[in-house]
């Protein structure tokens, strides 16, 4: 059960968290009392209003740190700041990607390892450098936001459904190799979700509707993501956990 404040005395990273899903993930730790760490990649007065909004929230502190999660030094920066800046870090929240819809034999190669970059290689990245600070937590968690494209077919998106498969399984194994540091790792994995978007639905959620009849509000996301981080999770590692309304019931 989350209790108020149950994250009070935590440092949390969340990237992609300048509006939508990562906007209501760090706001949720904040409820929770975490000091927030709001990246971005370069929407600044998005993260900035995140962080205000986190600090409202409840949040003990919160900071904007701005990296392209694809390259190593930027990464690098980015842990090398909020070490300066806190010290410390109990929980990444690994939100930030990119999407494209593409039928197969038109993705060029750049586009792929652009996609792919962006959802894979940035998780690689953020968890190996996180690890050290994760290590020296009493309660340390990672967390990856997945996608239903991982676990069913999806036309136009073979670049997004390889990445997030990726991931899963980076959860898989990293949950293995950091149990005995009692760091847990899990993946949320979403459908259809209620966020601000360019454009019409996916095809794949217009031809098939949710079972509940709606999308997923950002904030039941991130209420999953707080428990998780919190106490109550810490006997939960390894998961991959599907927020989608019954849109796929292992299929």
């Amino acid at each position: 059960m989350t209790t108020q404040q149950e994250l009070a005395g935590k440092v949390a990273l969340v990237t992609g968290a300048a509006r939508n899903i990562g906007r209501a993930i760090a706001m949720a730790l904040a409820e929770g009392g975490a000091t927030v760490v709001v990246h971005a990649r370069s929407s600044v007065d998005a993260a900035r209003q995140t962080a205000d909004m986190c600090r409202a929230g409840g949040a003990a502190d919160a900071m904007v740190a701005l990296a392209d999660l694809t390259d190593p030094a930027a990464v690098k920066r980015m842990f090398d700041e909020i070490a300066e800046r806190f010290g410390s870090l109990d929980t990444l929240v690994h939100n930030a990607a990119e999407r494209a819809d593409s039928p197969f034999e038109s993705i060029a190669f750049a586009e792929w390892r652009r996609i792919v970059a962006s959802i894979l290689d940035s998780a690689f990245l953020c968890d190996q450098a996180a690890l050290p600070f994760l290590r020296r937590s009493d309660g340390a968690s990672i967390i990856h936001i997945g996608g239903v494209a991982a676990h069913t077919g999806v036309r136009h998106r073979p670049h997004v459904s390889a990445a997030k498969a990726g991931v899963a399984g980076l959860t898989r194994a990293l949950a293995a190799e950091l149990a005995a540091d009692r760091i847990t790792v899990n993946c949320i994995s979403p459908a259809r979700m209620e966020t601000e978007r360019k454009g019409e639905l996916p095809e794949h959620f217009r031809e098939r509707p949710v079972p509940l009849g709606r999308g997923g509000e950002p904030m039941e996301l991130a209420a999953l993501v707080r428990f998780l981080a919190g106490p109550s999770g810490r006997f939960i590692t390894g998961q991959t956990i599907h927020l989608n309304g019954g849109w796929h019931m292992g299929q």
